[in-house]
């Protein structure tokens, strides 16, 4: 044999191990998709729950207990909330390309139903929502494949009116977003806003993107009411409404709905919404102080939009997976709501690695997280909010409901 041909044998070999090593790596890989809207309407807050949802799976990964030493690897797309055709074509990408096991998001409701119909159930993908709220996701014809930490809107309704008549505030105006979150939550307001007693002068869509909303607010102002209720968006049309009546002086008092909560809506408008008020979906326990703890340590602001939710959604796949021994796409639908409730062990926050043990050990656990986790069905969480009001520059919890 010459030496030239002993050269490229052994360089055939080594060429047939690397791609073998490559192979096995690959395999040890779990590619799990995050989609939020990382440009669009809510880029102020999609990096904070992106960022937590990271933080779970790298708990998952930092433990070495995930199906026998596998590796979860984030994989992220833009959902731009707002547009379904460019949601759909990211959300398709991480399912035909990227082979994602399953998908962490989306947050805004318009694009997550889009997602839901066109890409994760032809698929059979499990989706997991840390914010898409609208009620019509309670009903959605998903094969039981979507699910949410966040409760419904329809829910937020009620908490927010309870809010706002604690104030002894009888009128309001409505500005929503004119999509199907704002419509969903504006039908949920009025009615049970109307129920407590309480006049709505008007309940009126705004769309996002515009640079001049004083026509819409012209026509809040001519109904009246003690309090324009803004159920929008804090980078765009909702802060775009509020700066606009606090301008012309058309009000002066403000309630908000999640989807305007962000440090975003205080830089913008500082001491003109001193006194605002608002819910957000939120918890209080244990589970929420050690998440809060590893969120600072990550860089992360725990007290930022859906953070809370985002780690759960992610870490409640990586506990699918673990319970179904699986990363099968449908096993992990079917393991989804025996890791999420009782009975079995309380798992929190920061407390994944002993979940994971558990599974292993073919044990049961039920997840709490860092949002008092509880589903009561694929599509629909329990969930409680945080009250709370801007004070001296700040959001101040009030209390939780």
């Amino acid at each position: 044999m010459s030496s030239r041909t002993r050269n490229a044998l052994a360089a055939s070999v080594a060429g047939a191990l690397l791609f073998a090593a490559s192979a096995v790596a690959q395999a040890q890989e779990v590619k799990v998709g995050i989609i939020l809207g990382f440009t669009g309407p809510l880029e102020s807050i999609t990096p904070g729950m992106g960022g937590s949802a990271e933080l779970a799976l790298k708990e998952v990964n930092d433990s070495g207990l995930f199906l026998d030493g596998q590796t979860l690897v984030p994989v992220r797309a833009d959902s731009t909330c707002i547009d379904n055709a460019a949601a759909t074509a990211a959300a398709e990408r991480l399912v035909t390309t990227e082979n994602v096991a399953a998908i962490m998001g989306a947050d805004c409701s318009g694009v997550t139903i889009g997602i839901v119909n066109n890409v994760a159930v032809p698929n059979g993908v499990v989706m997991v929502s840390p914010s898409a709220t609208s009620p019509a996701l309670t009903d959605i014809e998903d094969n039981d494949y979507f699910f949410r930490t966040a409760p419904s809107d329809a829910r937020q309704g009620e908490v927010l009116t309870e809010v706002i008549r604690s104030y002894d505030i009888d009128s309001v105006a409505v500005s929503y977003t004119n999509n199907d979150y704002g419509k969903g939550f504006s039908d949920s307001f009025v009615a049970a806003f109307e129920a407590a007693g309480g006049t709505v002068t008007i309940a009126a869509p705004h769309d996002d993107g515009k640079g001049d909303y004083s026509a819409e607010v012209g026509a809040l102002a001519a109904a009246g009411g003690d309090v324009l209720v803004v159920l929008g968006y804090v980078d765009q049309g909702g802060v775009g409404i509020i700066r606009s009546a606090v301008d012309t002086g058309a009000f002066d008092r403000f309630a908000l709905g999640d989807g305007m909560y962000g440090q975003s809506l205080i830089d913008a408008m500082g001491d003109s919404i001193e006194g605002t008020i608002g819910v957000i979906p939120g918890a209080e326990g244990e589970g929420s102080a050690k998440f809060a703890e590893a969120a600072k340590a990550a860089g992360l602001d725990p007290t930022s939009s859906y953070t809370g939710e985002s780690y759960d959604a992610a870490a409640l796949i990586a506990l699918a997976m673990q319970k179904a021994g699986s990363t099968d796409r449908t096993a992990i639908r079917d393991a989804m709501l025996e890791v999420a409730n009782a009975p079995g062990e309380q798992i929190i926050a920061a407390d994944l690695a002993k979940g994971l043990q558990i599974l292993k050990d073919g044990g049961d656990i039920d997840y709490v997280g860092a949002t008092n986790v509880e589903l009561i069905g694929p599509g629909e969480a329990a969930g409680t909010y945080r009250e709370y009001i801007i004070e001296n520059g700040e959001f101040k919890t009030v209390q939780f409901r």
